[in-house]
């Protein structure tokens, strides 16, 4: 009974979780929203509202599904556990509460309590399991652009541009959660006293849906097939083509072409072309080390763009660089010259998106065609799964 209200309650939440945009009510979605709402729900388990906030912006919408469906639900040659484990080192280093409880749980669910305290209180040396530990020493350091050069890669090439794919994708949700979502994914009303229990009670819920078997690239007609940016080139490790191609990594490759394509043309939707230039240049110089305490570094950058555009400035930079500090001022100010919630999505979208694949571009894979299938005996995360 208990499981049962607090599923409903976070369902209702869902909706209305959601702040700066009135996201598309499920009874009221048609057309691409429709679709993506069905695999959401279907594959996921529920109708999550890190997903349900890009829904003013439909083909945005597609592209973020695209990314978390194929890197992280999706069967691989990584389990989902390993995949939660960079799921959620990612999200602790971008300083991202909602989904640091979302994952954290999720992962305490799926291996019975192993690695996620160890991984929530950086404690990595203290992981038992050595795959899992250099999969979240690996997941902390490929954040840093001086560290990440220098980190081992924590397996072969196939599997590590699936972990790489997981990372990116929540580089960029972290954003986007913490631009448009609250700190935790219970409602409100949990009293504080219990909402370590409920958010293990969480985890639990939503263990069926994460041990489900989810068939691979079934979310890629819902976005036109698009070429592979160069900085992606890790989407293509252990790629294979012809029979067969989804169950070897095609899949990513082919959800993070369609999803960077869409995102790329939201952005010149509703990005003006110099605070584009300007978000790229800042990024170009960018270490991943966090930026500020202070806004003012955001404030001094715009000064280069027309008066006009430096809300729509400010607020990409932000989210691209220190996704915590946007609020409520700082959505207001650029809804003086954009009002339009499809216009606020795209542009935090593709601010997001445009320091996930800075981040991604990062780490070091070699993109070749393995000599041979692997089996689990020389597969290290793969062999995860025989003790989760």
């Amino acid at each position: 009974m208990g499981g049962t209200l607090l599923t409903r309650a976070t369902l209702r939440n869902s909706l209305t979780q959601v702040r700066h945009v009135s996201p598309v009510r499920p009874d009221a979605a048609g057309g691409l929203v429709a679709k993506v709402y069905d695999q959401v729900e279907r594959d996921f388990g529920m109708l999550a509202p890190p997903m349900i906030l890009h829904s003013p912006a439909p083909e945005t919408l597609a592209a973020s599904w695209l990314m978390l469906r194929e890197s992280l639900l999706a069967a691989g040659s990584v389990t989902r556990a390993v995949r939660e484990v960079v799921a959620t080192t990612v999200s602790i280093g971008n300083a991202c509460p909602y989904c640091v409880d979302v994952h954290r749980e999720t992962l305490r669910g799926l291996s019975r309590g192993a690695h996620a305290s160890e991984i929530a209180e950086g404690r990595f040396e203290a992981i038992p399991d050595p795959g899992v530990r250099r999969t979240a020493e690996w997941a902390r350091a490929a954040a840093n652009r001086d560290t990440a050069v220098r980190q081992a890669l924590p397996a072969p090439p196939g599997q590590v541009g699936e972990l790489v794919a997981v990372a990116v994708t929540f580089h960029y949700l972290n954003r986007m959660v913490n631009v448009f979502l609250d700190d935790s994914p219970l409602p409100p009303k949990v009293p504080a006293a219990v909402r370590g229990p409920a958010l293990r009670l969480l985890g639990l819920l939503m263990r069926p849906a994460a041990r489900r078997a989810v068939t691979p690239g079934a979310s890629l007609d819902l976005l036109p097939a698009a070429l592979l940016p160069g900085d992606m080139s890790w989407a293509g490790a252990g790629a294979r083509t012809g029979a067969g191609a989804e169950e070897s990594g095609a899949h990513i490759a082919g959800a993070f072409a369609r999803a960077a394509a869409a995102i790329e043309a939201a952005g010149r939707r509703s990005v003006p072309d110099p605070v584009r230039e300007l978000v790229v240049a800042e990024l170009s110089a960018w270490s991943g080390r966090p930026v500020g305490p202070s806004r003012g570094w955001a404030t001094d950058a715009v000064s280069v763009l027309p008066a006009a555009q430096r809300p729509a400035g400010r607020l990409a930079l932000l989210t691209a660089l220190a996704s915590y500090q946007v609020d409520r001022s700082v959505v207001d100010d650029f809804r003086g010259a954009e009002p339009g919630d499809r216009a606020l999505v795209e542009l935090t979208a593709w601010a997001s998106l445009a320091a996930a694949r800075e981040v991604g571009s990062w780490s070091r894979v070699p993109v070749a065609r393995p000599s041979r299938a692997s089996t689990h005996e020389d597969n290290p995360l793969a062999n995860e799964r025989k003790r989760t």
